[in-house]
């Protein structure tokens, strides 16, 4: 037996039963759901505690966020959605056609966050359409976080059953 055996037998390299795929998966929607648009969600509540100069700060922070996601969306954004659009079947056919697990767990992870990419546009074109300032900037910021977590609800929802599924039907080695 060889040492490539016997690590792969010590350590399970399958997705769905790797204890790693599940702590980057927590973090992922954890830091995705408090940052709304590149803006810390503790910010937004200082903001609304406060006034003042967070309220001054949170405004600036909001404001150079969305020039930055409105231009990138504006002057490469095609492109973009392109390659995303590419990679994401590229993806999804090598895991639910050919089978491949990392493949699964790497659509599973990506095809959401993509949605969550395209509410960041969106919520960054109608803040800056509607020149968002104050409370109506915290509300269109925290309905922003609201879909965002029920995206992260439903994404590890889904994920977790589709690997409870992967794990039993292919049991504990692979087989």
């Amino acid at each position: 037996m060889d040492w490539y055996q016997t690590l792969f037998e010590l350590i399970d390299m399958r997705s769905f039963s790797n204890l790693w795929f599940w702590i980057v998966l927590a973090v992922v929607w954890s830091t995705t759901s408090h940052y709304g648009i590149g803006v810390p969600f503790d910010m937004v509540l200082r903001a609304k505690r406060h006034g003042g100069q967070t309220e001054t700060d949170l405004e600036d922070l909001v404001r150079i966020n969305t020039n930055r996601i409105m231009f990138i969306a504006n002057m490469s954004g095609l492109w973009i959605a392109g390659f995303a659009c590419f990679f994401l079947t590229i993806l999804g056919l090598l895991g639910f056609v050919y089978g491949n697990e990392f493949a699964q767990s790497l659509i599973l992870l990506g095809f959401p966050l993509s949605i969550v990419g395209l509410l960041s546009i969106s919520t960054a074109r109608l803040i800056q359409q509607e020149d968002a300032r104050g409370e109506h900037l915290r509300k269109r910021l925290m309905r922003h976080r609201l879909y965002t977590q029920i995206i992260g609800m439903v994404s590890i929802f889904v994920t977790a059953l589709w690997g409870m599924y992967q794990n039993l039907n292919v049991g504990p080695f692979g087989g």
